[in-house]
């Protein structure tokens, strides 16, 4: 017997579902707390197989949910395994959805899990990290896939509830979200960044002495950085070059991006530029900007 017609769900245009997944530890269950808190439905543990008849089901509720967040684990990895199935079907019957992924440095992962005294969902009579590498192959594809990637490795419960606040907590047509993230390269790069830039160019005020106790954020360092002739220019250049790809992001319905710019401490030179960044990025229409220092402060 065929399946009964009314069984594809007829969205309203503002109604949408957020997929949140991610790795273990990462910190899906603090995301779902924060977006109850902002008035989101969150279904948690759902089957991939259960998005489709859960959107039809939401759909035809008297009042159909526009903030509805389904929060997917990797408990039942043969379940799971069909995730790409699963959101190819709801692209077919003309659903929107985005996915935010949670990711973190294994190390942190590892001393999550023994913080918290609990085992692995996958690593069996194994070791934790044997869960964790287990994990990574399974969600490897939906990683690519995902709007959003969100690293939580410096994060505790507190700043990640922040972000995800500033990421969904609007309502109404969202606007892009960027996020400029200055970064030491000697520090390794940024595992969520969609852009990254080298800044290593611009004279270092690392070797000026009464530079070198300072940051990016001081009116010193930046003036010092941003007063260089290649330093301008590269600002102006950048910020030309990114305005028809956040034109893109618009038209496809991507809502977020990280913009990395590193040096070689992420103390000074990476600062200052980012911050110039931000400034001129924020005047761009429905642009939302905030920025991050990942590394400044550290030694």
């Amino acid at each position: 017997m065929s399946a009964p017609e009314e069984l594809t769900p007829v969205k309203p245009p503002e109604s949408e579902m957020l997929i949140v997944t991610g790795m273990s530890g990462a910190g899906r269950s603090t995301a779902a707390n924060a977006l109850e808190d902002h008035g989101w439905y969150v279904v948690e543990n759902l089957p991939p197989q259960m998005l489709l008849p859960l959107s039809h089901i939401v759909a035809r509720t008297p009042q159909p949910m526009a903030k509805l967040a389904v929060v997917m684990d990797v408990r039942s990895k043969e379940l799971f395994a069909s995730i790409r199935e699963a959101l190819a079907a709801l692209t077919a019957a003309g659903v929107r959805y985005r996915v935010l992924f949670l990711d973190a440095d294994d190390d942190v992962l590892v001393r999550r899990f023994e913080q918290g005294r609990r085992p692995h969902p996958l690593q069996g009579d194994g070791r934790v990290l044997d869960g964790i590498a287990a994990e990574r192959l399974l969600v490897a594809d939906l990683r690519t896939m995902a709007d959003l990637v969100l690293d939580t490795s410096t994060k505790n419960v507190h700043d990640l509830a922040t972000t995800i606040t500033d990421l969904f907590s609007e309502s109404g047509p969202v606007t892009l979200r960027l996020t400029m993230m200055s970064f030491g390269f000697k520090y390794g790069l940024p595992v969520d960044a969609n852009f990254v830039a080298d800044v290593r160019f611009i004279p270092n005020p690392h070797w000026v002495p009464q530079l070198r106790p300072l940051t990016g954020l001081d009116e010193e360092v930046a003036r010092y950085v941003l007063e260089d002739n290649g330093a301008e220019e590269f600002v102006r250049r950048y910020v030309h070059a990114l305005e028809p790809v956040l034109d893109g992001y618009r038209r496809e319905n991507k809502h977020y991006a990280t913009i990395a710019i590193g040096c070689t401490g992420g103390k000074h030179r990476s600062v200052a530029v980012t911050e110039e960044l931000a400034r001129r990025l924020a005047q761009l229409p429905k642009t939302k900007v905030t920025t991050h220092h990942r590394d400044l402060g550290r030694e």
